[in-house]
């Protein structure tokens, strides 16, 4: 078998195992409601706060429309937390 055959055989079944991973590592979609629907930024930092959320070194806003934070929760872990924005629920978190 040449070398050219080898790799269209590994290729192919590689790039479907790729495509079909990428949904799994995708931000979730938090919102569809207009912006002005949001608690602002200010606002929502404070309930993350309350939660219990702290260190955070990171608050963005993903192109699913969440707030989303890396830090730690009330026990050291570290986190990263997708909030839907205008309820503060939080969609997704992801605990080491």
């Amino acid at each position: 078998m040449t070398l050219s055959r080898l790799l269209a055989r590994v290729a192919a079944p590689a790039a479907v195992l790729v495509a079909l991973a990428a949904p799994a590592l995708a931000d979730p979609t938090c919102t569809t409601a207009a912006r002005d629907a949001w608690i602002p930024e200010d606002q929502m930092k404070a309930k993350i706060a309350e939660l219990g959320f702290k260190d955070i070194r990171s608050f963005e806003v993903t192109k699913g429309n969440c707030y989303e934070i890396y830090g730690h929760d009330k026990d050291g872990r570290k986190a990263e937390v997708y909030f839907d924005p205008t309820d503060a629920r939080i969609v997704k978190q992801e605990i080491d």
